[in-house]
């Protein structure tokens, strides 16, 4: 069972729209490598894991992840809020505002609606485990592709916080992989 801490992982406070870097960020909302996907495949995937280590895993990741799209969500929202339509149109954010207005839609940034065919989840441990690494890896490139295209600190910062998160994300799964591989070996299951 989840408890909800009113609060961010870490602060946003962004003092300046930008409309055009939110419809980039957006993409980790929800594109195929973003924090809904991440969040919704390690929550699905931890019921077909055979060791308790690898479900609290994927169950912290999982959680933190939704963590993680509540961020990203506030990161759109305060650099679209209180856009005026000529600011829409004029730093290129109308396509997405004439369908979503300044609300939060989960889309990458070419505006592909998310979708459940961009998570993995096949209820093998080894191939799960392999996907999830990758995936924490992907959305790491992600991230390391928006520091390059924002400037300002207000965005950065938090960003780069979300980077670092993917890092660990990627240790931790390493590990649990390391153990599943060593339990595979000496047929403690599969």
């Amino acid at each position: 069972m989840w408890n909800y801490e009113k609060m961010l992982q870490y602060p946003i406070k962004i003092k300046n729209a930008n409309p055009k870097l939110a419809k980039f960020i957006l993409t980790q909302y929800g594109g195929p490598n973003g924090e809904l996907g991440a969040s919704l495949r390690y929550l699905s995937q931890r019921y077909t894991m055979p060791f308790d280590e690898a479900k609290g895993v994927l169950s912290d990741i999982g959680t933190e992840e939704l963590g993680h799209l509540e961020m990203v969500g506030t990161i759109v929202h305060q650099l679209t809020r209180n856009l005026t339509p000529e600011e829409v149109k004029r730093q290129g954010f109308g396509e997405y505002y004439v369908d979503h207005g300044l609300g939060i839609y989960p889309q990458d940034a070419g505006g592909t609606p998310w979708s459940a065919a961009s998570m993995a989840s096949s209820g093998d441990v080894i191939a799960d485990l392999q996907e999830d690494l990758a995936a924490e890896q992907k959305a790491r490139a992600v991230y390391d592709n928006i520091l390059r295209l924002a400037d300002d600190p207000d965005v950065r910062e938090p960003i780069k916080f979300l980077r670092e998160r993917e890092v660990v994300h990627f240790q931790r799964f390493g590990e649990v992989l390391r153990k599943a591989q060593d339990m595979q070996g000496k047929r403690k299951f599969f």
